[in-house]
């Protein structure tokens, strides 16, 4: 037997798009997040259920239609991230996974919080004066634990 991925797990593309939607939907009417959103595409939760599609072990959809990490890199410059912001849009993202009809088993719950927290703190660093766009990121891959995320030691 073979160990799904985070992405099957979840049940795939239509799951994570439903994910997405949803959180969309409620950024969209908070006080905080929406601005940040404000010229948000309807493409936009689609692309970002791609994006963590891929992440989890799903097709490259996002890398071979959207520029894969580099461009979700892209997307983030000057945008001048808060932790309220970080926050708000995990404490977001976390209700709509718990309202979806999407496994809960807490080692699915413990990766998702894990990417989310790692992913959104990269946003915020991303977002600073400053950043600029490695070209050659590779796509985060994340799995349930086992290799302890994408941190790589530095040689």
């Amino acid at each position: 037997m073979t160990t799904p991925t985070l992405f099957e797990w979840i049940g795939g593309a239509d799951a994570l798009r439903a994910l997405t939607e949803d959180f969309y939907a409620r950024v969209k009417q908070d006080a905080l997040l929406a601005p940040v959103f404000a010229r948000m595409g309807d493409d936009h939760p689609a692309h970002v259920a791609a994006f963590i599609g891929e992440v989890f072990g799903g097709p490259k959809v996002y890398s071979e239609r959207h520029g894969g990490h580099p461009e979700m890199i892209r997307h983030h410059l000057q945008k001048h991230l808060t932790e309220a912001q970080r926050r708000r849009w995990i404490n977001l993202l976390l209700d709509a996974y718990t309202d979806l009809d999407a496994p809960q088993d807490p080692e699915f719950a413990s990766a998702l919080v894990a990417y989310l927290e790692w992913g959104s703190r990269l946003a915020i660093m991303n977002s600073q004066p400053g950043a600029d766009v490695n070209e050659t990121a590779p796509m985060p891959k994340w799995g349930w634990g086992e290799t302890g995320g994408p941190y790589q030691p530095k040689e």
